[in-house]
């Protein structure tokens, strides 16, 4: 998941002010810093989105963490030590999100962090990461140039979602495998690096027709006139990579300009607030890639993870509850894997991370810091999830 361009600009100039630019060699500065000792109790940080525009993911993040924290350290902590959380509200600003980390590591000493939920906020924190030496998982940054820039790993950038290039790739495959879609109209939103990756791979994967190539941007609330072109033309989809705030005004603008056909999109369309905005009735015949589904049980985790879920909030979790619900554990195995002294220790624990069974399915973590897991499809139809399809990579 990636933020709008809000603070980009912002966040790439404090980067470039205090610490080094964000093109540098992805492991320059780890030689600089020996990391953050862990003390009597392994503290934890949380860079999340807690108000803003993409509240409601930082929010669901923060639950499902907590959630984690609070079984582990009921089961003894890690290795005997139980977690300390220090939270902080990044605002949905990656100026912000750089600041927050850098105060993390550097006023509260934090042996890991979990977040952000959003790639560009995940980006504008990766020099302060990486100069601090204290590993970072994002449950939802799936920019596939997180964990690799220019050719090079990011020594300390983890995640426990997948990235957009495999999404997209998951979209063209069910698209014609399940779909039988031959020809598709593909609507992005242009001012989002996230959807732009996802349509790109989609691009490169598809093996039908793309009869139509149109887009949005971030903002947008008038969809008409491209959507009155879209009606003329000859497609049996529509894919639509973008985030619920725009797409679920254009699912619901199209289905009462009779538009039927099946519409696609990744994982940005997972929060309730996309069928809010398009309402139950048009919210069906409608697809989208997720890390998470009840209906889908990768796991015995994921079991387990539903009932502690509902009894802890008395609701359903979501996809990033469960995606943060993983990435606590993945740091809670790395750190004991590695019987971790130091943050350097628990990154060393992450790279090696094998078949770990999370609540979003088994988890094992490849030469690019991304997970190799499992992905799902899931379909609405009147508002309500009708199907989850379980999609194994590649």
């Amino acid at each position: 998941m990636k933020l709008k361009s809000l603070g980009i600009i912002a966040a790439a100039g404090l980067a470039a002010l205090t610490l080094t630019a964000c093109g540098a060699a992805p492991g320059a500065s780890s030689a600089a810093s020996k990391g953050t000792k862990i003390g009597k109790t392994f503290k934890l940080g949380y860079d999340l989105e807690l108000s803003g525009g993409v509240a409601a993911y930082g929010n669901a993040g923060k639950n499902g963490a907590n959630l984690a924290v609070d079984e582990i350290n009921k089961a003894g902590g890690i290795d005997g030590k139980q977690i300390t959380v220090v939270s902080k509200d990044n605002k949905s600003d990656n100026a912000e999100a750089a600041t927050v980390v850098s105060n993390l590591i550097n006023n509260d000493k934090v042996n890991a962090v979990i977040g952000s939920m959003t790639s560009g906020a995940v980006k504008s924190m990766t020099p302060n990461i990486t100069k601090g030496a204290v590993p970072l998982v994002t449950p939802a940054g799936t920019d596939d140039t997180l964990t690799v820039t220019n050719g090079e790993v990011n020594e300390y950038i983890f995640r426990s979602t997948f990235q957009d290039s495999y999404q997209g790739k998951v979209l063209a495959n069910y698209t014609t495998n399940e779909l039988k879609a031959k020809k598709v109209v593909l609507y992005y939103d242009n001012s989002s690096d996230y959807a732009k990756g996802i349509a790109k791979s989609f691009e490169k994967t598809y093996d039908g027709k793309i009869v139509d190539k149109v887009s949005f941007q971030s903002g947008d609330k008038d969809f008409q006139a491209t959507l009155s072109k879209i009606k003329g033309e000859d497609f049996d989809a529509i894919v639509m990579p973008g985030y619920y705030n725009e797409t679920g005004l254009i699912t619901k603008q199209a289905r009462e300009l009779g538009i039927e056909q099946p519409i696609l999109g990744g994982d940005g369309f997972s929060d309730p607030t996309f069928i809010t905005l398009a309402g139950d009735a048009a919210a069906t015949n409608v697809y989208y890639v997720s890390g998470y589904s009840a209906k889908a049980l990768a796991t015995d985790t994921t079991t387990k993870f539903i009932a502690a879920y509902q009894a802890k909030y008395k609701s359903e979790p979501s996809m990033f509850d469960a995606l943060s619900y993983d990435a606590v554990y993945m740091v809670k195995q790395a750190a004991e894997d590695t019987k971790a002294k130091t943050s350097v220790d628990v990154k060393d624990g992450l790279t090696k991370l094998k078949i770990f069974k999370g609540a979003t399915g088994e988890i094992t973590v490849d030469k690019d810091h991304n997970p190799v897991k499992e992905a799902v499809v899931i379909k609405l139809e009147n508002g309500k999830e009708a199907s989850a399809t379980l999609v194994k990579p590649d």
